[in-house]
């Protein structure tokens, strides 16, 4: 038996404030986005904003459906709009954040298990990292250079 560990870095940022102005630009845009969502079962809220490579920014939120795995949450949202309409420029950058309607949501929200497979996808795609930063309502923002250091035993087509 061989033991391997799996290690992640990622930065973190104490406030929105302590960002670069671009990525609070970006973030703003997942903020706004994010409020529009559709989530009345869950009271979730979450927003995208995507950079890509020709500048274009591409925005999305989750929406939900009472037939729960209907839904469509905010990072593959923005993902597909942006495979769907501008096929073949790369994703440079994405900004999420996440509120609950419940209670204030201070703790950095990371992609879930499906949306992590999404991003994955296209980086592997687009043969190019993705950074990716993700906060909660207030707080804490969390840097990762890449979808690869969240997920870092990636299932690609190289198993298919």
């Amino acid at each position: 038996m061989k033991e391997i560990e799996i290690k992640s870095v990622l930065e973190i940022y104490d406030s929105f404030e302590e960002l670069p102005e671009d990525i609070q630009q970006l973030m703003q845009q997942s903020f706004d986005i994010r409020d529009k969502g559709y989530a009345p079962y869950s009271e979730f809220l979450v927003g995208a904003a995507l950079l890509l490579e020709n500048g274009e920014i591409v925005l999305g939120n989750n929406q939900e459906n009472a037939c729960y795995p209907s839904g469509l949450c905010a990072e593959r949202t923005a993902i597909y709009y942006a495979g769907a309409n501008f096929p073949g420029v790369a994703i440079k950058k994405m900004a999420l954040s996440a509120k609950s309607l419940k209670h204030q949501l201070i703790t950095p929200t990371p992609p879930c298990g499906a949306c992590r497979q999404a991003i994955a996808e296209y980086e592997i795609k687009q043969n190019s990292p993705i950074e990716i930063f993700f906060t909660g309502e207030t707080g804490k923002v969390v840097k990762s250079y890449s979808l690869a250091n969240l997920l870092p035993l990636i299932f690609d087509n190289s198993y298919l």
